[in-house]
């Protein structure tokens, strides 16, 4: 497992947060963050598997127009990763 010298403040700060607070979810985006938050045997998710679940939910009725905003705010999305997401979310 990497070090976790190379996490952010805020990734570190999230995953003391989790061990502390067994059963948990951790919001991470960053893949070297979930890696540790995986090997630490935390419940992961990112902001899309947030907004599948929200849609899923019924509190968001489509997730691209979330994602063009995304695209407006520097959210990088690989356009696989894009396709994907709308595919899972029948869009």
């Amino acid at each position: 497992m990497p070090t976790a010298v190379e996490l952010g403040a805020g990734e570190k700060e999230v995953l003391a947060l989790a061990i502390q607070r067994p059963g948990s979810l951790v919001v991470l985006d960053d893949r070297l963050a979930r890696s540790h938050a995986e090997a630490l045997r935390l419940t992961v998710t990112g902001t899309l598997g947030i907004l599948l679940r929200a849609k899923s939910e019924g509190l968001l009725p489509r997730i691209a127009p979330v994602l063009g905003k995304f695209d407006r705010l520097g959210f990088r999305l690989s356009s696989k990763t894009r396709i994907a997401v709308l595919k899972r979310a029948s869009e």
